[in-house]
Protein backbone atom coordinates (compact mmCIF):
# COMPACT_ATOMS: atom_id res chain seq x y z
CA UNK A 1 0.00 0.00 0.00
CA UNK A 2 1.22 3.49 -0.77
CA UNK A 3 2.57 5.42 2.22
CA UNK A 4 4.28 8.77 2.34
CA UNK A 5 7.26 8.03 0.09
CA UNK A 6 5.31 6.29 -2.63
CA UNK A 7 2.61 8.97 -2.40
CA UNK A 8 5.36 11.50 -3.11
CA UNK A 9 6.59 9.39 -6.03
CA UNK A 10 3.14 9.26 -7.62
CA UNK A 11 2.58 12.98 -7.10
CA UNK A 12 5.84 13.65 -8.92
CA UNK A 13 4.53 11.99 -12.09
CA UNK A 14 0.90 13.11 -11.93
CA UNK A 15 1.18 15.35 -15.04
CA UNK A 16 3.06 12.59 -16.88
CA UNK A 17 0.43 10.02 -15.96
CA UNK A 18 -2.26 12.34 -17.32
CA UNK A 19 -0.29 12.50 -20.57
CA UNK A 20 -0.18 8.70 -20.68
CA UNK A 21 -3.95 8.43 -20.29
CA UNK A 22 -4.46 11.05 -23.00
CA UNK A 23 -2.04 9.43 -25.43
CA UNK A 24 -3.76 8.29 -28.66
CA UNK A 25 -2.44 4.75 -28.16
CA UNK A 26 -4.16 4.45 -24.78
CA UNK A 27 -7.26 6.29 -25.96
CA UNK A 28 -7.36 3.93 -28.94
CA UNK A 29 -7.49 0.96 -26.59
CA UNK A 30 -10.67 2.40 -25.09
CA UNK A 31 -12.34 3.40 -28.34
CA UNK A 32 -11.21 0.22 -30.08
CA UNK A 33 -9.90 2.37 -32.94
CA UNK A 34 -6.21 1.72 -32.29
CA UNK A 35 -4.86 0.09 -35.43
CA UNK A 36 -4.20 -3.64 -35.28
CA UNK A 37 -0.69 -3.03 -36.58
CA UNK A 38 0.13 -0.60 -33.76
CA UNK A 39 -1.14 -3.01 -31.11
CA UNK A 40 0.75 -5.88 -32.70
CA UNK A 41 3.92 -3.77 -32.75
CA UNK A 42 3.38 -2.97 -29.07
CA UNK A 43 2.83 -6.59 -28.00
CA UNK A 44 5.91 -7.81 -29.86
CA UNK A 45 8.09 -5.08 -28.37
CA UNK A 46 6.63 -5.74 -24.92
CA UNK A 47 7.55 -9.42 -25.21
CA UNK A 48 11.11 -8.42 -26.07
CA UNK A 49 11.16 -5.88 -23.24
CA UNK A 50 10.05 -8.43 -20.65
CA UNK A 51 13.13 -10.59 -21.17
CA UNK A 52 15.36 -7.81 -19.83
CA UNK A 53 12.81 -6.62 -17.28
CA UNK A 54 12.72 -10.13 -15.82
CA UNK A 55 16.51 -10.06 -15.58
CA UNK A 56 16.26 -6.82 -13.61
CA UNK A 57 13.79 -8.40 -11.21
CA UNK A 58 16.14 -11.36 -10.78
CA UNK A 59 18.93 -8.94 -9.89
CA UNK A 60 16.56 -7.20 -7.45
CA UNK A 61 16.01 -10.60 -5.83
CA UNK A 62 19.76 -11.15 -5.58
CA UNK A 63 20.33 -7.71 -4.05
CA UNK A 64 17.40 -7.90 -1.61
CA UNK A 65 18.51 -7.50 2.02
CA UNK A 66 15.45 -9.44 3.20
CA UNK A 67 14.87 -13.09 2.32
CA UNK A 68 11.14 -12.48 1.86
CA UNK A 69 11.85 -9.78 -0.69
CA UNK A 70 14.32 -12.04 -2.46
CA UNK A 71 11.65 -14.70 -2.80
CA UNK A 72 9.05 -12.16 -3.93
CA UNK A 73 11.15 -10.66 -6.72
CA UNK A 74 12.22 -14.11 -7.89
CA UNK A 75 8.52 -15.00 -8.19
CA UNK A 76 7.82 -11.73 -10.00
CA UNK A 77 10.62 -12.43 -12.47
CA UNK A 78 9.09 -15.81 -13.17
CA UNK A 79 5.68 -14.20 -13.56
CA UNK A 80 7.00 -11.70 -16.08
CA UNK A 81 8.28 -14.57 -18.22
CA UNK A 82 5.47 -17.07 -17.68
CA UNK A 83 2.23 -15.23 -16.90
CA UNK A 84 2.71 -12.24 -19.17
CA UNK A 85 4.21 -14.42 -21.88
CA UNK A 86 1.00 -16.43 -21.77
CA UNK A 87 -0.98 -13.25 -22.47
CA UNK A 88 1.33 -12.33 -25.32
CA UNK A 89 1.24 -15.80 -26.80
CA UNK A 90 -2.55 -15.72 -26.87
CA UNK A 91 -2.27 -12.67 -29.10
CA UNK A 92 0.48 -14.22 -31.22
CA UNK A 93 -1.67 -17.28 -31.79
CA UNK A 94 -4.50 -15.04 -33.00
CA UNK A 95 -2.08 -13.38 -35.42
CA UNK A 96 -0.45 -16.59 -36.64
CA UNK A 97 2.96 -15.57 -35.27
CA UNK A 98 5.42 -18.13 -33.97
CA UNK A 99 7.80 -17.54 -31.06
CA UNK A 100 10.64 -17.48 -33.59
CA UNK A 101 8.86 -14.74 -35.55
CA UNK A 102 8.55 -12.62 -32.43
CA UNK A 103 12.08 -13.03 -31.13
CA UNK A 104 13.60 -12.36 -34.54
CA UNK A 105 12.14 -8.87 -34.34
CA UNK A 106 14.67 -6.14 -33.57
CA UNK A 107 14.30 -3.99 -30.50
CA UNK A 108 12.84 -0.62 -31.45
CA UNK A 109 15.11 2.33 -30.55
CA UNK A 110 13.00 3.34 -27.56
CA UNK A 111 12.83 -0.23 -26.31
CA UNK A 112 16.60 -0.61 -26.54
CA UNK A 113 17.13 2.67 -24.69
CA UNK A 114 14.65 1.74 -21.95
CA UNK A 115 15.98 -1.76 -21.34
CA UNK A 116 19.58 -0.55 -21.47
CA UNK A 117 18.78 2.01 -18.78
CA UNK A 118 17.08 -0.59 -16.59
CA UNK A 119 19.97 -3.03 -16.91
CA UNK A 120 22.53 -0.33 -16.14
CA UNK A 121 20.68 0.54 -12.94
CA UNK A 122 20.20 -3.13 -12.08
CA UNK A 123 23.87 -4.01 -12.37
CA UNK A 124 25.36 -0.74 -11.13
CA UNK A 125 23.10 0.69 -8.44
CA UNK A 126 21.98 -0.21 -4.92
CA UNK A 127 18.82 -2.21 -4.31
CA UNK A 128 16.66 0.81 -3.43
CA UNK A 129 17.56 2.64 -6.63
CA UNK A 130 16.74 -0.44 -8.68
CA UNK A 131 13.32 -0.52 -7.03
CA UNK A 132 12.73 3.05 -8.16
CA UNK A 133 13.62 2.09 -11.73
CA UNK A 134 11.42 -1.02 -11.98
CA UNK A 135 8.42 0.39 -10.11
CA UNK A 136 6.76 2.36 -12.96
CA UNK A 137 6.31 -0.76 -15.09
CA UNK A 138 4.32 -2.27 -12.24
CA UNK A 139 2.44 0.76 -10.98
CA UNK A 140 1.61 2.68 -14.15
CA UNK A 141 0.27 -0.45 -15.84
CA UNK A 142 -1.99 -1.17 -12.88
CA UNK A 143 -3.31 2.39 -12.79
CA UNK A 144 -3.84 2.46 -16.56
CA UNK A 145 -5.55 -0.93 -16.42
CA UNK A 146 -7.97 0.25 -13.73
CA UNK A 147 -8.68 3.53 -15.51
CA UNK A 148 -9.40 1.78 -18.80
CA UNK A 149 -11.45 -0.99 -17.25
CA UNK A 150 -13.75 1.62 -15.74
CA UNK A 151 -14.57 2.75 -19.28
CA UNK A 152 -14.28 -0.54 -21.14
CA UNK A 153 -13.13 -1.13 -24.70
CA UNK A 154 -15.09 -1.65 -27.89
CA UNK A 155 -12.43 -4.16 -28.97
CA UNK A 156 -12.46 -7.57 -27.25
CA UNK A 157 -8.72 -8.10 -27.83
CA UNK A 158 -7.91 -4.78 -26.19
CA UNK A 159 -10.32 -5.56 -23.36
CA UNK A 160 -8.40 -8.76 -22.66
CA UNK A 161 -5.22 -6.69 -22.27
CA UNK A 162 -6.99 -4.18 -20.02
CA UNK A 163 -8.48 -6.88 -17.79
CA UNK A 164 -5.06 -8.44 -17.19
CA UNK A 165 -3.56 -5.28 -15.73
CA UNK A 166 -6.71 -4.19 -13.90
CA UNK A 167 -7.03 -7.55 -12.20
CA UNK A 168 -6.99 -8.06 -8.46
CA UNK A 169 -4.09 -10.49 -8.88
CA UNK A 170 -1.91 -7.90 -10.58
CA UNK A 171 -2.97 -5.27 -8.05
CA UNK A 172 -1.77 -7.52 -5.23
CA UNK A 173 1.63 -7.82 -6.90
CA UNK A 174 1.91 -4.04 -7.26
CA UNK A 175 0.94 -3.44 -3.64
CA UNK A 176 3.65 -5.87 -2.53
CA UNK A 177 6.26 -3.81 -4.35
CA UNK A 178 4.93 -0.54 -2.92
CA UNK A 179 5.23 -1.96 0.58
CA UNK A 180 8.79 -3.11 -0.05
CA UNK A 181 9.98 0.22 -1.44
CA UNK A 182 8.46 2.15 1.46
CA UNK A 183 10.27 -0.09 3.91
CA UNK A 184 13.50 -0.10 1.93
CA UNK A 185 13.84 3.70 1.84
CA UNK A 186 12.69 4.30 5.42
CA UNK A 187 16.19 4.83 6.83
CA UNK A 188 17.85 6.29 3.75
CA UNK A 189 19.26 9.82 3.80
CA UNK A 190 17.58 12.34 1.52
CA UNK A 191 20.46 12.18 -0.96
CA UNK A 192 19.79 8.47 -1.52
CA UNK A 193 16.03 8.98 -1.72
CA UNK A 194 16.60 11.59 -4.39
CA UNK A 195 18.31 8.98 -6.56
CA UNK A 196 15.32 6.65 -6.18
CA UNK A 197 13.01 9.49 -7.25
CA UNK A 198 15.23 10.24 -10.24
CA UNK A 199 15.10 6.67 -11.51
CA UNK A 200 11.35 6.49 -10.94
CA UNK A 201 10.77 9.64 -12.99
CA UNK A 202 13.10 8.53 -15.78
CA UNK A 203 11.48 5.13 -16.28
CA UNK A 204 8.01 6.69 -16.00
CA UNK A 205 9.01 8.85 -18.95
CA UNK A 206 10.13 5.74 -20.78
CA UNK A 207 6.69 4.23 -20.19
CA UNK A 208 5.14 7.14 -22.10
CA UNK A 209 7.78 6.81 -24.79
CA UNK A 210 7.12 3.07 -25.11
CA UNK A 211 3.45 3.60 -25.95
CA UNK A 212 4.33 6.48 -28.23
CA UNK A 213 6.86 4.32 -30.09
CA UNK A 214 4.21 1.65 -30.58
CA UNK A 215 1.70 4.18 -31.84
CA UNK A 216 4.26 5.42 -34.37
CA UNK A 217 5.49 1.86 -35.01
CA UNK A 218 8.96 3.25 -34.49
CA UNK A 219 11.80 1.85 -36.53
CA UNK A 220 15.45 2.61 -37.01
CA UNK A 221 15.68 5.47 -39.53
CA UNK A 222 19.03 4.29 -40.94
Amino acid sequence: MATQFTIELWASIAPLYAEILDHPFVQGLISGKLSDSAFRFYVIQDALYLRDYARCLTIAAAKSPDDRWCEMFAEHAKGALVVERSLHESFFQDWGLSEADVYRSPLAPTNLAYTSYLLRVAYGSPFEELLGAVLPCYWIYWEVGKALQARGSANLTYQRWIDTYASEEFGTVVQQVLEVINQAVADLPESRRARVREHFLTTSRYEWLFWDAAYRQENWPV
